[in-house]
């Protein structure tokens, strides 16, 4: 009896390690998360969420799956289970492709009362190879488990004054969005061995511009 009840806990643990391991390779955007949408109508709804920012839709799923865009959401939020940590999501006017301006949903990665870091992301094959996930941070450092052949990228956006500016990743750039400070930002990031193109570093990055902004 007690060699079945052995056996049986470790069938129970095997499969409870296979399927943590499948969900640590999946995405986040391929994941249900427990989550709220605030709708453009101004009501607000709570369930499992589901989000695709390369089709700027969210899922809600309730008794069944409803689909909107991000002309029907204002914002919503998700509790991340797989890296740890809320993340929120609005819906802001913007021309992504350089036509005219359509509600598209960004996360908010920090913000302050000068200058707001936001972020999209997609799925992109890899052709680096297996052992290169640089840059995989959540918030507000993602270390990263992934599909394999597969990475995410991440597009950044600096909010400032009303207006958005797509972030390169290049470091002159970087100083130009972040003006006023260039010493200390410079300074700041050699101490703490920060880059200027990763998801965590560009967060502390922001936050750090915004605190000497307010000294």
């Amino acid at each position: 009896m007690l060699r079945l009840k052995l056996y049986v806990f470790l069938i129970l643990v095997g499969l409870s390690s296979q399927s943590w391991a499948q969900t640590r390779n999946q995405f986040p955007s391929q994941i249900w998360h427990k989550g709220t949408l605030n709708l453009a109508d101004g009501s607000l709804v709570k369930g499992l969420v589901k989000y695709d920012l390369e089709n700027n839709l969210v899922q809600l799923q309730e008794e069944t799956i409803i689909t909107f865009s991000a002309s029907n959401v204002s914002s919503f939020d998700i509790f991340d289970e797989i890296y740890g940590g809320i993340r929120k999501f609005y819906s802001l006017p913007f021309a992504l492709n350089g036509e005219y301006e359509t509600p598209i949903f960004f996360e908010v990665l920090t913000q302050g009362e000068h200058i707001a870091l936001l972020c999209r992301e997609y799925i992109a094959t890899d052709n680096r190879g297996m052992n290169n996930w640089a840059g995989m941070g959540m918030n507000p450092f993602w270390g990263s488990q992934t599909a394999t052949g597969f990475r995410l990228v991440f597009s950044y956006y600096f909010l400032k004054s009303g207006r958005m500016e797509r972030y390169s990743g290049k470091k002159k750039e970087l100083f130009e969005l972040l003006p006023g400070y260039d010493k200390e930002l410079e300074l700041y990031m050699r101490k703490n061995r920060l880059e200027y193109d990763q998801r965590g570093d560009l967060l502390r990055i922001t936050a750090y511009y915004n605190g000497l902004k307010n000294e």
